[in-house]
């Protein structure tokens, strides 16, 4: 029997395109900040007179920030209006930029990263929310790869960037990048961006804002402490537990609730709950690459920071090959066997990392980490798009809010494992410092845990996303067709 023919390839409407790429702007910007920041802590610190080591809270700030406040920014958007509250989240990011900029302490410092953390936990799931709301079905997968990028991008590029102003500019510009961004985006937004707002479908969940908050705040705390040194073993501990315990008590709350901030019944949905489980275990296999693959490059091979940079950023330029190919590669092989064998793919090329010498030819290397990034970048394109894809409209909101905690979760998750697969090779080689073959092994380690997302997929449905690509789609007949129109 013939395949059913398919429908012709939707046109991404000049709006949705638009839309995209403003909100992706934003991303960016944010995503650059919360690495950019990285490389500037040293020489931060010199000009606050203070031991480097206690600069890590700047980073830690704003990380729990963002954990706070990200429940809160479905019903927002839901109650004051998409575009208004993503608009006001440019504004509070860039005014927190500023005062970051002319902080002259690390106290000063924290309190504004936490205004910077307000505004992007109102950024990234109130930013999606308005591309779903804009884009057709039929868009969303061009649509979402656009903000796939900023998440990929944005950690590779931000240390070489951060070295090139900390070392030619003063550290305070690490942070006055953001104004134009700002400014620009504030204008795109006001003129160009279309306002949506649902009702709330009750009043704002306070205890849940507070449960959850400490849940994710507590939870992160512990893992970004991890072996780091940065506070006593027993205080990482206690936040982990502390983060566990809060969260049970959320779970009990929220089946109690009748509209939790973060609303788990969600999960019932077969798209939502398979992208959601299978894409907290891919990202953090994936979010271990900024930590593992700069370090082992500048510890184990002995580069410089600039040339780390240079190669690190291949896998950026992979993801921006992906951008155009993602909406033919899913029409071409469905939702589901992409997701399984790119899966499989993308495990495998992070795996590949292990085996990186100083004695290979760069361009091998550079290959490796260009189709690594095309894979990964094609994966989070299907995953990010496939999970709004049965989500009912007046739900829309809770699943961004949802969804973006566990992106920022699993990201945070995978810095740990990376760190910890490490020290373990380290502590079982013996070795003094890290060396090339405990980077082998903790790349291993994460490789595996990124392929083990793979086989989640051959749950869903074998038509899975179909309707989002136009798939398959059965085209009538001519003269079907004329009936129907004269209909």
């Amino acid at each position: 029997m013939p395949p059913a023919p398919r429908a012709p390839v939707a046109r991404v409407s000049s709006q949705t395109r638009l839309t995209a790429v403003i909100v992706a702007c934003a991303f960016f910007m944010q995503n650059l900040d919360s690495t950019v920041i990285a490389t500037a802590l040293p020489t931060m610190a010199r000009a606050f007179d203070i031991d480097p080591v206690r600069m890590n809270v700047a980073l830690t700030a704003y990380l729990l920030s963002v954990a706070v406040f990200i429940p809160a920014s479905g019903w927002m958007a839901d109650r004051y209006g998409t575009r208004n509250v993503f608009r006001a989240a440019i504004i509070v990011f860039t005014l927190g930029s500023i005062w970051c900029g002319l902080s002259n302490g690390l106290f000063e410092l924290v309190v504004a990263r936490i205004v910077q953390g307000m505004g992007g936990a109102m950024m990234v799931p109130v930013g999606r929310l308005l591309l779903l709301r804009t884009a057709a079905k039929t868009e969303m997968v061009a649509a979402m790869a656009w903000l796939t990028m900023p998440a990929l991008l944005g950690p590779v590029v931000g240390p070489p960037v951060g070295g090139f102003i900390v070392t030619w500019f003063n550290w305070r510009w690490t942070f006055y990048i953001n104004i134009p961004v700002g400014i620009l985006g504030l204008v795109a937004v006001t003129l160009f961006i279309k306002d949506f707002r649902e009702q709330p479908r009750g009043g704002f969940d306070l205890r849940g804002l507070i449960l959850s908050g400490a849940a994710l705040a507590c939870f992160m705390f512990g893992l970004e402490t991890v072996g780091r040194g940065v506070v006593a073993p027993p205080l990482t501990v206690a936040m982990i537990v502390a983060g566990l315990a809060a969260a049970f008590l959320y779970y009990l709350h929220a089946r109690r609730h009748p509209a939790p901030l973060l609303d788990f019944t969600l999960m019932r949905l077969p798209c939502f709950g398979l992208s959601f489980c299978a894409m907290m275990l891919f990202r953090t296999g994936i979010g271990a690459i900024p930590f593992l693959l700069p370090m082992m490059l500048q510890v184990g091979f002995g580069d410089s920071a600039a040339r780390s940079g240079l190669i690190t950023f291949a896998s950026s330029a992979g993801a921006l090959v992906m951008k155009p190919a993602a909406q033919h590669a899913l029409r071409l092989f469905g939702f589901r066997d992409t997701l399984i064998w790119n899966g499989v793919l993308s495990g495998i090329m992070l795996i590949a990392c292990a085996a990186f010498r100083p004695t290979w030819p760069a361009a091998a290397i550079y290959f490796v980490l260009l189709v690594g990034g095309f894979l990964r970048s094609l994966q989070f394109t299907a995953y990010n798009t496939l999970a709004y894809g049965d989500v009912p409209r007046a739900q829309m909101s809770a699943a961004t809010s949802l969804y973006t905690a566990g992106q920022q979760l699993a990201a945070t998750i995978g810095i740990t494992a990376g760190a910890i697969s490490l020290e373990v090779a380290r502590v079982f080689s013996g070795h003094a410092e890290p060396m090339i073959s405990d980077f082998s092994a903790a790349f291993v380690v994460v490789g595996l845990m990124a392929l083990v997302a793979a086989p989640i997929a051959v749950l869903m449905p074998l038509n899975a996303g179909d309707d989002l690509t136009g798939r398959h789609t059965p085209v009538p007949a001519p003269r079907e067709a004329a009936r129907r129109a004269g209909e």
